[in-house]
């Protein structure tokens, strides 16, 4: 198991930047990527940016060039800096961890493991 407690969410407005924190405890030697997912109100909860242990990086498209995730694996916390923030950015995110166990004889063990949720809103 893995437990994820997620910070810095709030209230900011449109061109503010704001700081999400994502520490992971427990069983985090399985951790393979650690991402951030937005839900906003009425829609389905959306990748906005994912690393993995060895570093690479993906972000959606609406938020490249203006976010950046980033990862301690010495404090096993992710980070997500948001800058410029607009209007539409407006959802509760989510940190995900994914991890894999590696199997001798078999397939695989892959599990997800999610935050409490922190709200952004961005005001206009």
């Amino acid at each position: 198991q893995v437990q994820l407690v997620e910070s810095g969410g709030g209230l900011v407005q449109v061109g503010g930047s704001l700081r999400l924190s994502c520490a992971a405890s427990g069983s985090i030697f399985g951790i393979n990527t650690m991402g951030w997912y937005g839900q906003a109100p009425g829609k389905q909860r959306e990748l906005v940016a994912v690393i993995a242990s060895g570093g690479s990086i993906n972000y959606a498209n609406s938020v490249k060039g203006r976010f950046t995730i980033s990862r301690d694996n010495a404090k096993n916390t992710a980070y997500l800096q948001m800058n410029s923030l607009k209007p539409e950015d407006t959802a509760v995110y989510y940190c995900n961890a994914h991890t894999i166990i590696r199997m001798i004889i078999g397939r695989d063990i892959e599990n997800d493991y999610w935050g409490q949720g922190t709200q952004v809103t961005v005001s206009s």
